[in-house]
């Protein structure tokens, strides 16, 4: 399984755990974080969850293979539950990054509450380059955050950015050595086995309460242009290049 559960001191940890493909995101891979946040969501030793990815790569994204030969064609398929999963859940989420964080990569840290990055992380968001739209509200949430003009660097332009950014614009807690990031998360997602579950639990939902109408309405939005794109030309171009490791050609659209 390319997707490793395990709890610990308080702490349900979710590692992506698929070097060999980049921790490249699979609907079974989608499916079985979802499954492991509910489960953490029923647990009530579970105070927290840390996500993680392998050194030097918390995930590449989306597997073009199976995203191309699998598209989430409803809200119910896995990558769809995960990401409401994610948006719903109660409990605090820490996510511990080293090496590339792309596409729903960076995205899902938006809805994480605790990061930390490496001083190698590269975040990115190459939604446009792929013929696709931003995914996860990030439409909404990257501009609040950064202001227009470096959102659409980010967007539009798909213009990777480091670890010390993603913290200057408050997506991310901290800059570490890559080899202190997830032992440093881990004592961070530790400490709520010690504060008061329902006070965290109150809070977390007092500090997300004012926008998630706002995000959902994005998440909306996103989705229904994310998978009419999906089948556009331009989408069919870009991953048409991929494949034949070509630049791809958008001079006839």
């Amino acid at each position: 399984m390319s997707i490793k559960t395990a709890s610990h001191n308080g702490v349900a940890s979710i590692e992506i755990a698929r070097p060999q493909k980049k921790n490249a995101l699979t609907q079974e891979m989608y499916g079985a974080m979802a499954d492991a946040l509910d489960a953490a969501s029923a647990d009530p030793a579970a105070r927290a969850v840390l996500f993680y990815g392998q050194p030097g790569i918390f995930t590449s994204g989306n597997d073009i293979d199976d995203f191309v030969s699998r598209p989430a064609s409803d809200d119910e398929a896995p990558v769809s539950r995960f990401l409401r999963t994610l948006l719903e859940f109660d409990k605090p989420v820490v996510a511990a990054v080293t090496g590339a964080a792309i596409g729903v990569g960076t995205t899902m840290l938006l809805h994480c509450d605790l990061v930390f990055v490496s001083d190698e992380a590269r975040l990115a968001m190459p939604f446009v380059s792929l013929g696709l739209v931003p995914e996860f509200g990030s439409s909404l949430l990257i501009a609040r955050l950064m202001g227009h003009a470096k959102a659409a660097e980010k967007l539009l332009l798909g213009t990777p950015f480091s670890g010390s950014e993603a913290v200057d614009c408050g997506l991310a807690n901290a800059v570490l050595p890559a080899s202190e990031v997830l032992n440093h998360a881990r004592r961070i997602a530790e400490r709520f086995a010690t504060l008061p579950p329902g006070a965290v639990r109150d809070t977390k939902r007092l500090m997300r309460q004012p926008l998630l109408a706002q995000v959902r309405a994005a998440m909306a939005a996103e989705n229904a242009l994310f998978r009419a794109r999906l089948r556009g030309s331009e989408a069919a171009e870009a991953f048409q290049a991929f494949f034949q490791k070509r630049a791809p050609d958008f001079s006839k659209f």
